[in-house]
């Protein structure tokens, strides 16, 4: 609120000693815009960031910019966002780009790849790494560009009919999974299904699927999986925390006034920070009641995590071999995640491992 007080008081106010007022009613214009999202309205996180984002753009600008948001199939499927916002069907989406993978592979990392950075180290790859910039790269000949809006943090590792014990049970698995994960575990002999939010359930009550992966314990449980599948497993190890994205149209990008533009990229910051931070409040208590209506908890076996991991990197060093945007990118990712990965292991990861096993000697 205090840079909608600067907006209106302090910015606007000076000007008018200088300007005349039919040249400010100019530069903060009446605009609407259609948003489409990839999840549906039931994912009140999800889906709610999109609308927390519109609802922050419209506050900042006194409602003279609104972006209306729609839910996925309301104007066009969950998975063809990222085509919607191209040919200017729409002049946004909010979306996880990992779902165009056959169109790029590169988008992989914007989302998150495999064995993956999580939130909080994508995050600073994503600014200060160069994950903007090659994100962009790869979505210029999509006349798109993306403005981070959020992440899921760490992911469970899905939903099973059937427990995991060993390599050989992943065979023949037919498993919903986005992303290059779905690429990964087909090395193993699972076979991958890409559905959005709102058609998983149904695959898997029909028995069209025999596992399903989403985000974690809130939007799972609003999903129901849990009335249909037991073991629920854990780390959703295709993705170490799953970023998202408000992919914008280039043209209509270009006609928004510069503070609008500025509005709109510190409103997703913002509405991004709300995402995790809901995440964070309602993901612990639908843990435990998903435990106590019957989910049995597992984590994957160390043997089926050390396949994973091989044929993760099998498979990025194929693609990485074909495609110099792709090399690139793995190249940034992998020595950013290095670095970070030395450092917190150093301060963040033995405090909470110490905190850890004093609440488990408590219990």
């Amino acid at each position: 609120m205090k840079r909608r007080t600067f907006l209106k008081g302090g910015a606007v106010a000076g000007a008018t000693t200088l300007v005349a007022a039919p040249a400010i009613a100019q530069s903060a214009p009446e605009i609407k815009w259609r948003l489409t999202s990839s999840f549906p309205k039931s994912l009140d996180t999800i889906y709610g960031t999109a609308q927390t984002f519109a609802k922050y753009v419209a506050e900042a600008t006194d409602n003279k910019f609104q972006i209306q948001t729609f839910a996925a199939g309301e104007l066009v499927p969950g998975l063809q966002a990222l085509d919607a916002v191209s040919v200017n069907t729409v002049e946004m989406a909010q979306t996880p780009l990992y779902f165009y993978i056959g169109k790029e592979p590169a988008l992989a990392y914007a989302t998150g790849a495999p064995f993956g950075m999580n939130h909080r180290h994508q995050e600073s790859w994503w600014y200060f790494g160069g994950g903007a910039d090659l994100t962009n790269e790869a979505l210029k000949p999509f006349k798109t560009h993306a403005i981070l809006c959020g992440n899921s943090g760490t992911q469970m590792g899905g939903w099973f009919r059937k427990e995991i014990k060993t390599v050989d049970d992943l065979k023949g698995l037919k498993f919903r999974i986005a992303g290059m994960g779905g690429h990964v575990l087909a090395k193993l002999g699972v076979v991958p299904q890409q559905l959005a939010g709102g058609d998983i359930y149904a695959a898997l009550e029909k028995g069209s699927l025999d596992a399903v992966e989403f985000v974690g314990p809130y939007d799972d449980e609003k999903l129901g999986f849990q009335k249909v599948a037991k073991y629920y497993y854990f780390p959703g190890w295709w993705e170490g925390g799953a970023m998202l994205h408000m992919i914008v149209n280039d043209e209509k990008w270009a006609s928004l006034p510069k503070h609008y533009q500025a509005i709109v990229n510190q409103a997703a910051s913002a509405a991004g920070a709300w995402m995790l931070e809901k995440y964070d409040s309602v993901n612990p208590a639908a843990l435990k009641r998903l435990i106590a209506n019957g989910a049995e908890l597992k984590a994957f076996p160390q043997p089926v995590m050390e396949a994973c991991y091989n044929a993760t990197q099998e498979h990025l060093n194929e693609l990485a071999s074909k495609s110099d945007l792709f090399k690139r990118t793995k190249e940034s990712h992998d020595a950013y995640q290095k670095e970070l990965l030395f450092y917190t292991q150093i301060a963040e990861n033995f405090y909470d491992n110490y905190l850890l096993s004093k609440m488990r000697n408590k219990t």
